[in-house]
């Protein structure tokens, strides 16, 4: 929804979404912070993760998924509340403390845990039989040297076994994955990916203003973008409609 028209805005796609997602890391909001975020801008946001562990301490909880779900908002918990239980061979557990938030997507990661991938594929093809399925490639390691042909086959595989949609890991911090240690966009490793993987399948994690930015110069207004700040969704969307220094000139015509 937008207060005023104004032509040559690039056209976005309304929700539910293929393209041009946006997924929101909430690290403990409470129900009243949950509500204003999609009161304002929901319409904006298509995914909410509840980052890393933050649910296990967040009060009020089952409160705000239902103010998220009830606004089209698709939640879930992050991969790595994910891993904490399956190290611990808790696996059943998980489903059940999912099931009882009412949450109806989840991601599968590895990026703090050693996991043969066979087996993170079978738990996402497991998984996809009753859920969303959103997995994450990439360690949160920055030491650690991942070959630009694994990110492809386990992108390739872990889509063939169910993902709805594959994130390229960056943690919060941008700098690991995806990004160099400054928080620089590793082009070589992302154009590689996307010369074998259809860029629509994967959200980008991109939690820097550069970085978003550098995405959609490169790939257009419905680049899928996460890792969001809640404060930054609706600058975010200024930047995919030209309506921000940054992309300002991107999508006009030559002739104005």
């Amino acid at each position: 929804m937008r207060n005023t028209e104004i032509p040559f805005l690039p056209e976005r796609p309304s929700k539910p979404r293929e393209t041009g997602i946006t997924m929101i890391m909430d690290k403990g909001l409470s129900p009243n912070e949950g509500e204003n975020l999609v009161s304002t801008a929901g319409d904006l946001i298509d995914i909410i993760k509840l980052g890393f562990g933050t649910s296990v301490f967040t009060r009020h909880l089952k409160e705000k998924i239902r103010i998220y779900h009830e606004h089209g908002v698709t939640v879930y918990v992050g991969g790595t509340l994910f891993e904490a239980f399956v190290i611990r061979n808790m696996f059943d557990d998980y489903k059940k403390y999912i099931d009882e938030l009412n949450i109806k997507a989840v991601e599968v990661s590895d990026g703090s845990m050693s996991m043969p991938h066979e087996q993170k594929c079978r738990y996402i093809q497991k998984l996809a039989e009753d859920y969303l399925v959103i997995s994450e490639v990439g360690s949160k390691d920055a030491d650690k040297d991942i070959p630009h042909e694994e990110w492809i086959s386990q992108m390739h595989a872990e889509l063939e076994a169910g993902s709805f949609k594959v994130i390229a890991e960056a943690r919060e911090s941008g700098t690991v994955g995806i990004y160099d240690k400054k928080g620089e966009a590793d082009t070589s490793l992302i154009d590689d990916i996307i010369s074998m993987i259809d860029p629509n399948k994967i959200i980008w994690e991109a939690p820097l203003k550069s970085q978003q930015v550098w995405f959609i110069k490169h790939f257009g207004a419905n680049v899928n973008l996460g890792n969001i700040a809640p404060g930054e969704i609706i600058p975010l969307e200024t930047l995919r409609l030209g309506l921000r220094g940054d992309t300002f000139l991107d999508f006009l015509p030559d002739n104005l």
